[in-house]
């Protein structure tokens, strides 16, 4: 099967979307599956405001659809809503094509989290952009719902995985955090507004917080606590170690629609604290994390948890299963219709 997936979320960036996208994309190939990418690395682009690393495709229906057309799919996802979904959802409804869309990311609290606006003035565009669409694939039962409430309703589930080959219970833990003042409280990915990572900052339980990651809110934060350990960006093995190395994972995000850090802090055997909003609620059971409104509790909670219990829950979350949810919710371009530029 030819998969054409477009989004402007992808390399060189480092977040849950694009791990994502990513590691369904090598599935799917693994497969057999064909799988063409349009991304903003294919396009000249300008890094968004306030979001250097993100870069924005100034491109067209026209290049987005040569790209479509030569590739002739048998289904089309648009993962995103930016520039390059916005010319692709185009070429598709001109021709009336078939395609699914996803729900990734809390667009509407991100943008007021940044800019003060009204969320429900973002979710018009959200409603506009994913109501044509075959299906809307949803991480959550807490987004699901969250997207019917605001009048979307083909909605289905897509889980997400976790590499196993990378993060697991058997790893070496990373020898620098480990020699930390402990218990060790982690924190793993961007460094901004949205993620609430001050809240963590904040928290009063003894130890260390490490923090690893990067994005536009690391100097600031580096420069106001300076008694936590900012490691910046780790990937590979090298993150593996860290999560292996902490006590506890400490998610303090409320934005975010699943927390993919969190089944990998699990999988190597690290209970997660968090709030209990979309996204935890959804993830954690009570035997491999906690969650409460008083973040601190969460984490002496969490550090009560078994570390063997956490592993075997994180390591049920596959990359297969993931991919198979993907394929299901496909809508086929039918066998008579002709993909023409």
């Amino acid at each position: 099967m030819r998969i054409a997936i477009a989004t402007d979320a992808w390399s060189p960036q480092v977040n849950g979307v694009v791990r994502t996208l990513q590691s369904v994309r090598a599935e799917l190939e693994r497969q057999g599956h064909e799988v063409l990418v349009v991304s903003p690395d294919l396009f000249y682009s300008l890094p968004c405001p306030t979001y250097p690393e993100i870069r924005l495709a100034l491109t067209s229906t026209a290049q987005v659809g040569k790209l479509l057309a030569d590739f002739n799919p048998h289904a089309i996802h648009l993962a995103t809503e930016g520039p390059v979904c916005l010319a692709a959802r185009r070429w598709c409804m001109v021709r009336g094509f078939p395609f699914t869309t996803a729900y990734h990311t809390q667009f509407p609290d991100y943008v007021s989290a940044r800019t003060g606006v009204n969320p429900e003035w973002i979710w018009r565009y959200i409603r506009w952009f994913h109501e044509p669409a075959q299906a809307i694939l949803a991480s959550t039962p807490s987004i699901e719902a969250a997207l019917n409430e605001h009048g979307l309703h083909r909605v289905r589930h897509w889980g997400r995985g976790v590499d196993l080959s990378t993060f697991s219970d058997t790893l070496v833990p990373s020898a620098a955090i480990r020699a930390l003042p402990g218990p060790i409280q982690l924190y793993v990915g961007r460094v901004a507004v949205e993620k609430n990572i001050e809240a963590f900052l904040t928290t009063r339980q003894p130890g260390t917080k490490v923090i690893v990651g990067d994005g536009p809110a690391r100097a600031s934060l580096e420069a106001r606590y300076p008694e936590a350990t900012f490691l910046g960006p780790l990937f590979g093995a090298d993150l593996a170690a860290a999560y292996a190395a902490a006590d506890v994972f400490v998610f303090p995000s409320r934005t975010d629609t699943f927390g993919l850090v969190m089944i990998e802090a699990l999988a190597c055997g690290t209970p997660v604290a968090a709030y209990p909003v979309t996204g935890p609620i959804d993830v954690l059971t009570p035997a491999v994390g906690a969650m409460d409104e008083n973040l601190d509790s969460a984490i002496a909670a969490a550090l009560t948890r078994d570390r063997a219990a956490c592993a075997t829950y994180g390591q049920g979350f596959t990359w297969e299963a993931s991919a198979r949810q993907f394929l299901t919710a496909l809508a086929p371009i039918g066998l008579d219709d002709a993909i023409a530029a």
